[in-house]
């Protein structure tokens, strides 16, 4: 009797994790944006600006990836400028005006941008050059002149 008790539910085990595992997959799959475009081009152009376009919710994230809110209406916004025929340039510019050059996730070479788009390589040839400075001061120190009597001591300890 109790061995059927076990089997039964081992049974009820299996068949609730099998509907747990359903019902998960169906939610995440209910999750993905459904758009209709008219082309192959459209869609293409699509995926590819709200790649370039940053959510401004979401720490280092692009539209594609955020789930936020105003994710989803930039999303929504660039698929209405797509279907109604915009360039990639206009789309950009608009969001651009709206939303200032934050909103790019590669912005463009720019005085004001040079910090941005340089400092990461100053950053590392000073920090190079002060390594290189540091050896050279280093190597200089180790090799320390020895007076005559200091000379003379190594000497005789090395020839013993």
């Amino acid at each position: 009797m109790e061995r059927k008790q076990t089997t039964i539910l081992n049974k009820f085990q299996r068949l609730f994790s099998v509907l747990m595992l359903l019902i998960f997959s169906l939610s995440a799959n209910a999750a993905t944006e459904v758009l209709e475009f008219d082309s192959t081009q459209q869609e293409q152009r699509y995926h590819e600006l709200i790649d370039e376009l940053r959510c401004l919710v979401c720490q280092n994230q692009n539209l594609a990836d955020s789930n936020a809110a105003l994710a989803q209406d930039l999303r929504e916004r660039t698929y209405q400028m797509v279907r109604s025929g915009d360039s990639s340039d206009e789309i950009i510019d608009y969001m651009v005006a709206r939303y200032g050059e934050f909103i790019m996730y590669r912005p463009p070479l720019r005085t004001s941008t040079y910090l941005l788009w340089f400092g990461p390589l100053v950053f590392l040839l000073l920090a190079v050059f002060t390594v290189v400075l540091y050896w050279r001061r280093v190597r200089r120190n180790t090799g320390a002149k020895l007076d005559a009597a200091s000379r003379q001591k190594v000497r005789q300890l090395l020839d013993d």
